[in-house]
């Protein structure tokens, strides 16, 4: 009687962790769709946020420039790195603090010229993780003065200079699309 009790409990058990397991699984493909399209949201604000502070040096509005350069940081801050080995990880984790600490000292540059100096590094740390924080169906060219030795992230193929917008606005060409 003992053993029949049990194998009882002991079946009983059973058959509710295989549906605890099952509703776990359930939930996950519930779940994993509308996390997919959130992470593939914080993307989109993480690029457009690097494409307005490109854009805002283009046409020299200072304000603008800080404003979006504050939210890209915020946004970049924000975005967890996943699917990486240890050394991918580190790579990419000091990248995006790179990134965050050129992003934040355009926020608080005084002048346009002065935002415009951390950009040439900003963008090409961008660029280094552009891979793991671009969202899908997005194509992004990395762009090159060689007058000035500028480079810069666009979405569009064609030039504007975030460097010297008055005196150089066509200067550059696409070196790599990704």
């Amino acid at each position: 009687m003992k053993n029949y009790i049990l194998l009882m409990i002991m079946s009983l058990v059973g058959i509710s962790y295989s549906a605890v397991a099952q509703f776990n699984a359930s939930a996950q493909e519930v779940a994993t769709p509308e996390l997919a399209k959130q992470r593939e949201e914080q993307k989109k604000v993480i690029v457009v946020g690097y494409l307005k502070i490109k854009n805002s040096l283009v046409i020299s509005d200072s304000k603008k420039t800080a404003t979006s350069a504050s939210e890209f940081s915020e946004a970049i801050g924000k975005f967890k790195l996943k699917k990486l080995t240890a050394d991918e990880m580190n790579a990419a984790a000091l990248a995006r603090r790179i990134i965050k600490q050129m992003a934040d000292s355009i926020v608080i540059a005084p002048s346009i010229g002065h935002q415009r100096k951390p950009m040439e590094g900003l963008s090409l740390q961008f660029w280094s993780i552009i891979e793991k924080v671009k969202p899908e169906n997005f194509t992004l060219y990395l762009n090159k003065c060689p007058k000035m030795a500028g480079t810069w992230i666009s979405d569009d193929k064609k030039i504007e200079n975030p460097y010297s917008p008055k005196d150089m606005l066509t200067c550059g060409e696409v070196i790599d699309e990704k």
